[in-house]
Formats: structure tokens, sequence, C-alpha cells
């Protein structure tokens, strides 16, 4: 039975799905004293007043509900945060042991960690909160505190992008940024700058696709396209023995953040601000090509109404990218994008290598490294699409 404590919101219909979203057109809308506070916990019960779960709520934005709980005796408190956040260790550092290979990982994954709304990342010492939901900047304080159990020395830091503070109606105010840290990753360094357009500093998403990367690169000229903080160029040297390595990218304060991790690495490699597409036209009509390419561009849309316009760039980035991979050589190709299918990035690489006149061979189709899983039941949160191929 739901706590008489908290909150009531109830559904205009019987709850018949597991997702931990309720969206606002699912439930009724309280008047004056009886609607909630916007970020508050509430208790979610069908239109018979039977048990449904326990979340938080937010007026504003178009999730009304965030499930976190459907066990009425769990109440959310630190002592809930403790537990969820002892599981996720439990994935990274018992079955994945992530550990053993860098100081780097994705502690909390939201929804696929029963947390949804909060992403935490681990830098070493430092820990970096990213909130999508009001209710979870609300309970800030409790997360911290919770956290401290598991990392009781740990600088803490943490932000909501500025879209999601307009969507939750949040004004998030972040301590001072923390000067940049540099972290270990297989046995090479990469330095982390939180508080940058960047999300959390670094994509630990990409960790074991940059091994992969490296394992098959074994010489050869290299060019990473959207190169970014430069994860893919690094292995590709440092690693990969890769005999030139070319990274490049538009934006030049991850340029200037890449050198330093070629350096860091004493990885000599040639990195390039510019923009990918006449970059490419030219390399193209001299007749330039290389070993590996790597295309690993940033998020396309974030709205459904977009999506065509978002397949289309990847169609037309795929396109100018095969055109400048050597006959039999590796590419490898990205999309972030969560509202992007495999099934229709696949399609957008199949008229980009029809538009190209050349042909791909597929051999292999991966994600997300392993601290960052996903609910079957919540297929938003499998969102990083990898295509390794040979091209011909």
């Amino acid at each position: 039975m739901a706590d008489i404590s908290l909150p009531i919101v109830k559904m205009k219909t019987p709850k018949k799905f597991s997702h931990p979203w309720v969206f606002q057109k699912m439930v009724e809308r309280g008047q004056g004293d009886s609607r909630p506070k916007n970020g508050s916990v509430v208790d979610l019960v069908n239109p018979d007043g039977s048990w449904v779960g326990r979340g938080l709520y937010n007026g504003h934005s178009r999730i009304a509900v965030r499930l976190l709980t459907e066990n009425d005796f769990e109440d959310i408190n630190e002592d809930f945060f403790i537990d969820r956040f002892r599981r996720a260790l439990q994935l990274r550092r018992d079955v994945l042991k992530l550990e053993d290979v860098t100081n780097a990982y994705r502690l909390v994954h939201s929804e696929a960690d029963g947390l949804s709304g909060l992403v935490i990342d681990r830098f070493g010492d430092l820990l970096v909160i990213e909130y999508f939901s009001s209710g979870m900047y609300r309970l800030h304080k409790v997360i911290e505190s919770a956290l401290r159990k598991f990392f009781p020395n740990a600088l803490i830091y943490f932000f909501a992008e500025e879209h999601v503070q307009k969507q939750e109606s949040i004004d998030i105010r972040s301590p001072k940024v923390p000067e940049p840290t540099v972290i270990h990753e297989h046995g090479l360094k990469f330095q982390v700058a939180p508080g940058s357009k960047h999300k959390t500093g670094f994509f630990c998403d990409q960790r074991d696709n940059r091994k992969l990367l490296a394992d098959m690169t074994r010489g050869g000229r290299v060019l990473d396209i959207c190169c970014n903080s430069g994860g893919f160029a690094v292995y590709a040297k440092a690693l990969g023995g890769g005999s030139e390595v070319t990274g490049l990218d538009l934006d030049e304060e991850v340029i200037e953040l890449a050198a330093k991790n070629g350096k860091l690495n004493d990885a000599a490699i040639k990195f390039v601000h510019a923009d990918l597409f006449p970059w490419l036209r030219e390399a193209h009509a001299k007749k330039q090509n290389w070993d590996t390419v790597i295309l690993d561009p940033a998020k396309q849309t974030r709205s459904k109404e977009s999506v065509d316009q978002a397949l289309k760039k990847y169609c037309d980035m795929n396109r100018q990218a095969i055109q400048v991979v050597k006959p039999g050589g590796l590419f490898v190709t990205f999309s972030c994008t969560g509202l992007v299918s495999e099934e229709e990035f696949l399609e957008s690489i199949r008229r980009g290598a029809f538009q190209a006149q050349r042909q791909v061979q597929i051999f292999k189709i991966s994600g997300a490294a392993g601290d960052h899983p996903h609910l079957v039941n919540v297929p938003e949160s499998r969102y990083l699409k990898a295509v390794w191929a040979r091209v011909w």
C-alpha cells in the first residue's frame, strides 16, 4: 500500500508497463494544494488506488514521474542511495573488474542502475554528477552523503546541461570547476576537464572500443574524425603503433585538450582544427586515403521530430568518411544518438556507401562499455552504436 505521508499521483488508466518513465499525459493533474511540488518524492497509484511505485515528480517536465522503486517498503532516503550505489559498484568492481585497467568509469548510469535522472562518473578521486531530474537535484545533499560512504575523500562536482535545466525547470548552481585531473586507462593517460561543454569531462563509454581499435590498427595511417579529446587517436598511435595519426575536430577547445593527451602519452599525433565536410572533400579530391578511419560525431538530435534530419547528417558524414578509406581498410563509425535505432543507423551507412560507390563489409557491431549498461525494458538507454567494417 502507498505511504499516506507522501503526495499521491494517480494514473489515468492502470499502469501496464515496466518502464520507469511516466509521462504527463498518463497521470491526473492535481489542483492547488493537491498538486505535488516539483522535485518531490511521490507515490504513484492506479485509478483504483492500488500501489504502482515510488518516484520523483515534476509537473513541468514531459516526464511526470521517474519511478525509482516498486517496493512499498523502500523510502527514497540515504539508505536507498547507499544500496543502489553498492549494487552499481559491484558491477563495476566485481563483475567487470574495471579497476584492474582504469580508475575512470561510469559509476551510475541513470535508469540502468535504478536511478532515473542521475549520472555519476568517477575520475580517480573526482566524482562528477550530472543531473537530468529536478527531483534528483533536490536530493543532492543526500546523494553526496551516500557517495561518501564509498569514496570518503572524493572531490564532488555537479552540473546539469542548460537544456535539461530548462526542461526540468531547475536552476543548478554548480560549485567551482575543479582543476583538470589525469586518469589512466589500459596504461594510457588522459586529462579530464569537468565543467567544459563536453559532458562530464571524458567519454568512458568508448573504453572498450578504443582498445579494440588499437588491437586492430597495428600500424598504418589513421584518421580520427570528430576526435574530441583524442581518445581513439592516442590509442591508435600509442598502443596500435599507427605510422601516421591525424585527429580532426571543429571544436578548438577539445583540439587543445587532445594535443595535451597526445603529449601525455609521448604520441606524435597531428591534430587539425577544421570542419569535416570541406576537409574531407579536399582530401578526397587529392586522392588521399587512410588505412583506418574513425568517425565518432556528437549526438545529432534530442528531438523525435528531427530524427530524419539527423539521419541525413549521418548519411552525409559516412559518405565523406568512406571515400577516404584505403581499399581494404578499416572503417569504424559511431552514433551516440539514442533516438536513432541501430537499424536506422545501418541504413544511413548503406546509403552513404552507395553514394560513395564503395562496398562496406560489416564484421562487427558493438556499443558502449559495460559500465554503461541498459535495461531490456528501457530501449532508450542503449544509445551508442558502433559499426566495424572494411571498405572496398
